[in-house]
């Protein structure tokens, strides 16, 4: 099982540790997953995000190596962007949801799960064609941390006057010491923030520097760790979705709500070709639509909706559950579905089937749950 570069500082702060994506990774720290999310809305977190794929593809047709992949527009990125995107199959469905860093004109970076990280450098490999440039995998010799939550920039502010001023998926890069970091205001918790990639065998003097001044066992510290539970509580209620989960090989990507991360009309002429499930998704949109799509779900009750548990209309099933939790924010149970077209209407009253002729009631809502407020 691979460990990060964080994996003392896991350790020292009383992480549960578990495997994750043949990552050993931290679940939960001493307060518990509630305490932790209330920490990141109220205040700042920061999560071990390590384990997420950072590949840089560099050369004269990267970007078009690129275009080839993704469902997003690369073309017009500017220098020091980043974009969400999709990276699809033959049929239209997810490989993987990706997040790409315009470097410069011939250098780009792509963040992908963990869990898929193989299969994307395989899948790149098998499409590069003759497209001349390369791809260095640089997980393992990095780190990435994301810092999140409404007073983080005010500690990022000490270092850089710079970083608090980003706008939302720029980045900059830094000096720091004798390292270079990366410093993007990015994140999956619905919150402000910043994710920070820096060579491994540095995050020890990076993470000492920024919480020089915070004592993270105090009640009141700004920043204090959070884990994978809270970041999954997190991310739901912002309605972000997570590959196995909403996205995934078998859901179509127009199903998935990311709308905005899929071009249909991106210019092929350079490429010759269209980018991989292109043509499959315009049939989808050709044809009205893909069967299903994601909604969110408010229950009615203390119980919680899981994934893969049934929705019904009446006694038909007419979708699934996505992901669920109880919202630490709202004090309530809340769930993502994917959902037949025709009873995806905000107000639509559907069943939960949890098992054993169990059922209790929801109905639908729009997404997100919790939007963070403009400034």
């Amino acid at each position: 099982m691979l460990k990060t570069p964080l994996h003392q500082f896991h350790i020292d702060h009383g992480a549960k540790m578990v495997e994750f994506a043949g990552w050993e990774m931290p679940l939960v720290y001493k307060p518990g997953i509630t305490a932790e999310h209330h920490q990141v809305r109220s205040s700042g977190g920061i999560f071990d995000v390590s384990h997420m794929g950072r590949l840089y593809i560099k050369g004269r047709h990267a970007r078009r190596w690129l275009e080839r992949a993704c469902t997003r527009r690369i073309a017009d990125m500017q220098a020091r962007q980043c974009r969400y995107s999709l990276m699809c199959n033959e049929r239209g469905g997810v490989r993987d949801d990706v997040l790409v860093y315009r470097m410069d004109d011939d250098e780009f970076m792509v963040v992908c799960n963990a869990s898929n990280r193989d299969k994307i450098v395989a899948h790149l490999h098998e499409i590069q064609g003759d497209f001349k440039a390369t791809l260095d995998d640089r997980t393992l010799k990095t780190a990435m941390i994301a810092v999140q939550g409404p007073k983080v920039m005010d500690v990022f502010a000490k270092f850089s006057k710079e970083i608090p001023t980003l706008k939302r998926y720029r980045f900059t890069e830094k000096n720091f010491l004798v390292m270079k970091v990366l410093v993007s205001r990015t994140g999956y918790t619905g919150e402000d923030g910043v994710e920070v990639i820096l060579p491994a065998n540095m995050v020890g003097v990076a993470i000492k520097m920024v919480l020089k001044d915070i004592d993270m066992s105090a009640d009141d510290a700004i920043i204090k760790p959070a884990g994978l539970g809270a970041r999954d509580t997190l991310r739901t209620e912002a309605g972000m979705p997570l590959y196995g989960h909403e996205l995934g090989e078998d859901i179509n990507a127009l199903s998935c709500g990311v709308d905005f991360a899929i071009n249909l009309d991106k210019d092929q002429d350079e490429l010759g070709e269209k980018y991989i499930g292109c043509e499959a998704l315009q049939k989808t949109r050709d044809a009205g639509g893909p069967q299903r799509t994601l909604i969110g779900l408010d229950v009615e009750g203390k119980r919680t909706p899981r994934q893969g548990m049934t929705l019904v209309k009446g006694d038909k099933p007419v979708g699934v559950v996505t992901s669920g939790c109880t919202s630490p924010t709202f004090e309530k149970p809340i769930a993502m579905a994917l959902v037949d077209r025709e009873h995806a209407a905000d107000g639509t009253e559907l069943r939960v089937d949890s098992g054993r002729d169990a059922f209790f009631e929801t109905r639908v809502r729009p997404l997100p749950f919790y939007k963070l407020a403009k400034k």
